[in-house]
C-alpha cells in the first residue's frame, strides 16, 4: 500500500495545482524537484507573480506619478482590488475586511481598539505556546497600559481556555489566540471560543497566520471582534508579504472604538480636501495609516485570486487526504504526531516528536541527502506540511522514505 509506484498513482488520480508554482531544485537525493514540505512556514511562488509584478512596475516606467490614477491597476484604489477575494478566503464580508501592514502591527493596530483594560478587567488569554511575537506583542501592550506583564498575560493550554473562561472570565479583557497553532498543528474551536469569551464580557481576536488559506473560515459568522493574518505562509505570497486585517461589523463606525489614523484611514471621497480632521470610513479601511505599497500588494492579489478561483472547500478535502496518507506512512517510524489524529481538529501542518536527537540536524539531513524540505522547532519537532494546491502524495512518500533511513541514526 506505501509504495513509491502507490503514491504515483494517487497524484495520477488526485492531482493539485502544483502546475501553477515553482517548486525548488532538491539539494540532494535523486529527484530534480525538492518534496516541499514547509509551505506552512513559506509558500511557494506562483508563476504568474512575477509578470503581474513586473506589469505594475512597468506602470511606474511609463506613467510616473499619473500611475496613481492611470495605470492598468491603479494604483490609488489599489488595496481595494484585494478585499472581496481576502473577504472570501476568511467568510468575511468586504467592509470587514482589509489588506494591510505585516502580522504583528496589525495585532498591535486591533489591541488599540479592543484592549481597553479597565478596574479588575485586566487580563490577556494567550495559549502556552503561542508564537513568540504574539507574547511579546501582548506583553508590551500590558506594560504601554502600565500593568505588570506576567500577571496580567495568562498563558493556558488550549484544552484549557473554555473551562478558565468560565471560572475567571470577569478578569479578562481581551483572548488573543492562534487559529492553528504553529508549533502542534492543532486547530482551535474557534466558534466555542469566540462564544465563551463573550459571554465571559471579554473582546476575542484571532491569529490566523496558520489558518489563514489553510483551513475554511467564517469569521462573519463566528463573530469574533477581530483577526490578523499574515500572507507568506499557506497565502503564498512572499517572504514579508502584507497580512490582513477582520474587523467584524458590529464595530464599523462605532465612535467609541479609538484607533490610530494616518492618511489612508479618511474617506477616499475626501481624502484630497486635505482637511486635519479625518472622516474614517464605516468599514476596515478606517485601520489603515499609510497609502499600500503596491509592489507588496501584488503579489497577494495574484495569490489571492487562485484561491478564489479553486476554493477552501475542495482544497480543504484535498488536504485532508494528503494528510491522512501522510499520517498513515509515519505511523510505521519511531515518531510521535503531535498533532491531533482527528483531521477536524488539524490543518495541513504534521509536528513529528523526534524523541532524542536534533530536530535541525534530522532537517537538514532530510534536505541535503534526500532533497526534502521541511522545518524543525529545537529540541525535537519537525514540521512538514502537504499543502493541497502543490504539494503531491509522492512528496509525502518522499519524507517517509527519508525519515526510515536516517531517524534512527539521528536519535
Amino acid at each position: 500500500m506505501f509504495t513509491e509506484a502507490d503514491a504515483l498513482e494517487r497524484d495520477t488520480a488526485d492531482p493539485g495545482h502544483r502546475d501553477l508554482f515553482h517548486v525548488p531544485p532538491a539539494d540532494g537525493g535523486r529527484y530534480a524537484e525538492a518534496a516541499y514540505l514547509a509551505g506552512n512556514s513559506l509558500g511557494l511562488q506562483p508563476k504568474a507573480t512575477r509578470g503581474d509584478l513586473l506589469d505594475d512596475l512597468d506602470s511606474w516606467a511609463r506613467l510616473g506619478v499619473e500611475g496613481h490614477l492611470d495605470a492598468a491597476r491603479p494604483w490609488l484604489p489599489y488595496h481595494g482590488f484585494l478585499t472581496d477575494t481576502a473577504a472570501r478566503l476568511v467568510g468575511a464580508l468586504p467592509e470587514e475586511t482589509v489588506v494591510m501592514n505585516s502580522l504583528t502591527v496589525n495585532l498591535h493596530l486591533l489591541m488599540v481598539s479592543f484592549y481597553r483594560p479597565a478596574g479588575t478587567r485586566t487580563k490577556i488569554v494567550i495559549e502556552d505556546t503561542a508564537f513568540p511575537s504574539d507574547s511579546y506583542a501582548v506583553r508590551s501592550q500590558a506594560r504601554f497600559h502600565g500593568l505588570d506583564p506576567d500577571e496580567t498575560v495568562v498563558r493556558l493550554d488550549p484544552a484549557d481556555v473554555l473551562g478558565y473562561l468560565a471560572r475567571e472570565g470577569h478578569e479578562v479583557a481581551l483572548v488573543l489566540l492562534g487559529g492553528v497553532n504553529y508549533l502542534t498543528g492543532e486547530l482551535m474551536d474557534i466558534p466555542a471560543i469566540t462564544r465563551a469569551g463573550h459571554e465571559a464580557g471579554a473582546l476575542v481576536g484571532w491569529d490566523l497566520a496558520h489558518a489563514a488559506g489553510n483551513v475554511p473560515l467564517e469569521l462573519h459568522a463566528w463573530g469574533p471582534d477581530f483577526a490578523a493574518w499574515c500572507s507568506y505562509k499557506y497565502l503564498n505570497a512572499g517572504p514579508g508579504a502584507l497580512g490582513g486585517v477582520f474587523v467584524h461589523e458590529r464595530h464599523l463606525g462605532d465612535p467609541a472604538v479609538q484607533r490610530f489614523e494616518g492618511w489612508w484611514s479618511t474617506e477616499p471621497a475626501t481624502r484630497f480636501e486635505m482637511t486635519p480632521v479625518s472622516r474614517p470610513p464605516a468599514t476596515a479601511d478606517a485601520w489603515q495609516i499609510s497609502n499600500p505599497p503596491i509592489y507588496a500588494m501584488g503579489p497577494v492579489r495574484t495569490s489571492l485570486e487562485i484561491f478564489d478561483r479553486y476554493g477552501m472547500t475542495d482544497l480543504r478535502a484535498r488536504s485532508e487526504r494528503l494528510t491522512g496518507y501522510l499520517e498513515s506512512l509515519l505511523d510505521e517510524l519511531p515518531l510521535t504526531l503531535v498533532t491531533p489524529r482527528d483531521p477536524d481538529r488539524r490543518g495541513s501542518q504534521l509536528s513529528l516528536r523526534i524523541g532524542t536527537g536534533s530536530a535541525h540536524e534530522l532537517a537538514k539531513r532530510l534536505r541535503f541527502e534526500f532533497g526534502v524540505i521541511t522545518d524543525a522547532r529545537e529540541p525535537d519537532i519537525v514540521r512538514a506540511a502537504p499543502v493541497p494546491l502543490y504539494c503531491t502524495y509522492h512528496d509525502c512518500w518522499r519524507l517517509a522514505d527519508a525519515l526510515a533511513h536516517v531517524i534512527e541514526e539521528v536519535r
